[in-house]
C-alpha cells in the first residue's frame, strides 16, 4: 500500500516537472523565432502545437475530480494523448519537405497523422474551453463531409475524410492555419511580456499608477484602456497586436477595480478593433481603398477620422454604462496610491513601454517588438533589488506564460478547423453571392446581408482578404443602389473588421481572453456586444454619406442626430442609462434611434423630439427615486422613524 502511494506520488510530482519543463522550452522557442531566427511557418507553428497540446493533457486532466494519492487509469490515456501529440508534431516538422512534395497524393500515414491532429484539436478544445466551440468545429467537418445532401443554398460536392484531414492537417489552410500563427507569433509574446510584467512587479506599477489617474472615476481604468487602445492601434493598424500590447497593461487594470475578466477582455478587443479604422495607419486594406477608389490614402484618412472617433464614442458610452450597472465606482482620494511616489518608486518600468512604443514606431514586426519588449522588462527589473528575478522566478515566470497561452492557442486551432472547412467548400463566397441577391435593391436589407456575409468570410480569411473578397462582390450591388462609391468601400472595410470580435472566429477576443485569463467564446459574445457600433456606422454612412465628406453644416448636422442615436441605442440594448430602463423605455428608445438615423429629416426631427422626452422623463424618474431612498437612508440612520409612521 505505501509502495502504490508513494508511485502514484511519484506520477503526479513527474507530470509537474514536465509542465514546467515543456512550458520554458515552449517559451525559449518562442523568443529565438521572435527574435533571432526566422523558420518556416508550418514548422514553428507545429512545434508549437506540439507544445501546447502536451500542456493542455497534462494541466486539464481528463479526469478531474480523483485521488491524487492514488494511481488512476487516466493518466496513461492523458500520457498517451502526449505521446500522440509528439508524434504528430515530430512527423510534420522532421518530413516537412516530403509533405509538400506529397500534395494530393497523400500516403496512408499523411492520412492517419491528419485524422489523428484533428482529433486531438477536438479532445483538447474540449477540455479547455467547452464543447460549445468543439461542437460547433464538428459541425463544420459534417458539413464537409454531407455537402451533397445539404439544402440547394448550402450544397456542394463534399469530400472524404482523407481530403478534410490532410487539408486540415498538412496544409495552412486549417489547424495550422492563420488563427494558429497568430496565437503562434506575437499573442504568445505578448503574453509571456505580461507574465514578466505579473512577476517582476511591473504590472502593480501600472496598475497603480493608472489607479492614481483615474481611479476616482466610474469605471476610469476601462475609460483609459478605451482611448489607449485608440491610440495605439492607430499606430498599429493591427486589432490584435494592439489588444496583445495594451492589453497586458489594461485587462489587469480593469479587472482590478472589479470587471470581470471576460468583460475585461471583451472591452479591449472591441477597443482595439477601432484602432484599425482610426487614422492615422488604418491596416493594410485603407491603403487598397485608395488604390481601387483612385484617391490619396490622405483622403481616406480625412474621412475615416468622423466615423473612427463615434465608434469610440460609443465603446465608451458602452464602458460607462457597465461601470453604472455594476457599481464600479471611484476610490476616495486618501484610498488611491500619490501618482508622483508611485512614478518614483516603478520609474525604470517606462523604460520597456517607452521601448516597445518605439519599436513599432519604427516599424519593427509585432514579434519583434514583443521580443524587444520581454527582454527590456527582464533586464530594468534587474535595477531595483525588489523586481530582481532569481532563477526559479524566472523559470517560474516561463511557465506561467505559457501556461496563459494555453487557451488562446487551443481556441485559435479549433478556428483553424471552422477556416479549413469554409475554404474547402466555398462557403464563404458561396454565402456573400447569395446574401446580395437577395438584397432586391433595398439598401438596409443589403447591408445587413453584407454584414452576415462579412461575418462569414472573416471566419476563413484575414481582414484584409474579406474585404477584397466582399468589395468585389458586394461593392457594384451598393453603388447600383445610389451609394457613392468610397462610401460603398468605407462600408465594406468597417464591416470586414467584425470578424475580429464577432464569434465564433474572433481572434482579437481569443487574444483578449489569453490575457485576461477568461473564457474565450464569453469574451467574444462580450466585445461583439461592445463593438455595435461596426454595424450602426456603415448604416449611417449609406443614408448619410455627408458623415465621410460634405459641408460644414451637413457633417455637424449629422453628427449631431447620430450621437443622439448611438446613446438612445445603447440605451435600448443596456436597458440603463441614468439608472435602469424598462422594457417599454427601452423600446422607445430604440425607435427614436432607428428614426434619428433614417434619411428623411421630418422622421429624425420626431426621432430627436421622441429622445429628448425620454431623457426629460428618465431624468427626473431618476432624480426624484434617488430623493426618495436618501430621506429612506437618512431615517434609517436617524433611527426615528416610529413604528406608527411605518405603518401610515
Amino acid at each position: 500500500m505505501a509502495s502504490e502511494k508513494s508511485q502514484s506520488l511519484s506520477v503526479v510530482e513527474i507530470t509537474k516537472i514536465i509542465i514546467q519543463v515543456v512550458g520554458v522550452f515552449l517559451c525559449l522557442f518562442q523568443l529565438y523565432t521572435a527574435g533571432l531566427g526566422a523558420m518556416t511557418a508550418m514548422r514553428q507553428r507545429c512545434v508549437h502545437l506540439g507544445a501546447i497540446l502536451t500542456l493542455v493533457f497534462l494541466s486539464y486532466p481528463l479526469c478531474k475530480k480523483i485521488d491524487k494519492s492514488r494511481f488512476h487509469w487516466s493518466y496513461i490515456i492523458d500520457y498517451l494523448l502526449v505521446a500522440l501529440a509528439l508524434t504528430v508534431s515530430c512527423y510534420i516538422y522532421f518530413d516537412l519537405d516530403g509533405i509538400f512534395m506529397r500534395q494530393g497524393d497523400w500516403s496512408r500515414w499523411d492520412v492517419i497523422i491528419g485524422i489523428v491532429c484533428v482529433l486531438l484539436v477536438l479532445e483538447a478544445t474540449r477540455r479547455v474551453i467547452g464543447t460549445m466551440m468543439m461542437t460547433i468545429a464538428m459541425f463544420f467537418i459534417l458539413y464537409g463531409y454531407f455537402g451533397p445532401y445539404m439544402p440547394d443554398l448550402l450544397i456542394h460536392r463534399g469530400y472524404s475524410i482523407e481530403r478534410m484531414a490532410t487539408t486540415l492537417s498538412l496544409t495552412t489552410e486549417g489547424v495550422f492555419g492563420l488563427p494558429l500563427g497568430v496565437a503562434a507569433t506575437f499573442v504568445f509574446i505578448f503574453v509571456l511580456f505580461g507574465a514578466f510584467l505579473d512577476k517582476t512587479g511591473a504590472g502593480n506599477f501600472f496598475i497603480n499608477l493608472a489607479y492614481s489617474i483615474a481611479g476616482r472615476y466610474s469605471g476610469g481604468p476601462a475609460k483609459t484602456a478605451v482611448l489607449a487602445s485608440g491610440f495605439m492601434g492607430s499606430i498599429s493598424g493591427s486589432a490584435v497586436a494592439n489588444v496583445v500590447t495594451t492589453g497586458s497593461f489594461t485587462i489587469p487594470m480593469m479587472k482590478k477595480i472589479g470587471y470581470k475578466p471576460h468583460v475585461a477582455g471583451g472591452i479591449e478587443a472591441a477597443a482595439s478593433t477601432g484602432g484599425q479604422l482610426m487614422p492615422p495607419i488604418m491596416g493594410a486594406g485603407a491603403f487598397l481603398m485608395a488604390e481601387f477608389t483612385d484617391t490619396s490614402y490622405l483622403y481616406i484618412v480625412k474621412i475615416a477620422i468622423i466615423p473612427a472617433v463615434l465608434y469610440y464614442l460609443t465603446t465608451l458610452l458602452f464602458v460607462h454604462i457597465e461601470a453604472k450597472k455594476e457599481g464600479l465606482k471611484g476610490l476616495p482620494k486618501d484610498q488611491l496610491p500619490k501618482f508622483f511616489e508611485t512614478l518614483k518608486n516603478g520609474l525604470h518600468f517606462l523604460v520597456p513601454l517607452v521601448i516597445l512604443v518605439i519599436a513599432l514606431l519604427m516599424n519593427y514586426s509585432p514579434m519583434m517588438a514583443g521580443f524587444v519588449a520581454v527582454v527590456s522588462v527582464y533586464l530594468a527589473s534587474m535595477i531595483r533589488k525588489e523586481s530582481r528575478l532569481s532563477l526559479s522566478k524566472l523559470l517560474d515566470t516561463f511557465e506561467h506564460g505559457a501556461r496563459n497561452a494555453v487557451m488562446v492557442s487551443v481556441a485559435c486551432a479549433a478556428a483553424g478547423v471552422i477556416v479549413g472547412i469554409t475554404n474547402l467548400t466555398g462557403l464563404g463566397l458561396r454565402f456573400s453571392s447569395m446574401v446580395v441577391s437577395l438584397s432586391h435593391g433595398i439598401p438596409l436589407v443589403a447591408l445587413f446581408l453584407i454584414a452576415l456575409a462579412s461575418l462569414v468570410l472573416g471566419m476563413g480569411l484575414p481582414v484584409t482578404a474579406s474585404y477584397i473578397v466582399l468589395v468585389i462582390l458586394a461593392g457594384p450591388a451598393l453603388t447600383d443602389m445610389g451609394i457613392p462609391l468610397i462610401v460603398a468601400h468605407m462600408i465594406v472595410f468597417w464591416y470586414s473588421q467584425d470578424a475580429n470580435v464577432t464569434p465564433p472566429v474572433s481572434l482579437a477576443s481569443f487574444a483578449a481572453a489569453g490575457v485576461a485569463g477568461a473564457p474565450p467564446m464569453r469574451t467574444a459574445l462580450t466585445s461583439w456586444k461592445l463593438a455595435k457600433g461596426l454595424y450602426i456606422l456603415p448604416a449611417v454612412m449609406a443614408y448619410h454619406p455627408l458623415l465621410l465628406n460634405g459641408p460644414v453644416v451637413g457633417v455637424l448636422k449629422t453628427i449631431f442626430y447620430t450621437l443622439f442615436a448611438l446613446v438612445a441605442f445603447v440605451a435600448a440594448m443596456e436597458r440603463y442609462l441614468l439608472a435602469p430602463v424598462s422594457w417599454v423605455e427601452a423600446i422607445l428608445y430604440a425607435a427614436s434611434a432607428v428614426a434619428l438615423l433614417w434619411k428623411d429629416p421630418t422622421e429624425q426631427h420626431v426621432g430627436f423630439a421622441l429622445f429628448a422626452v425620454l431623457f426629460i422623463f428618465h431624468y427626473f424618474k431618476t432624480r426624484r427615486r434617488g430623493t426618495v431612498e436618501s430621506v429612506v437612508e437618512h431615517e434609517g440612520n436617524s433611527g426615528e422613524v416610529t413604528s406608527s409612521e411605518v405603518q401610515a
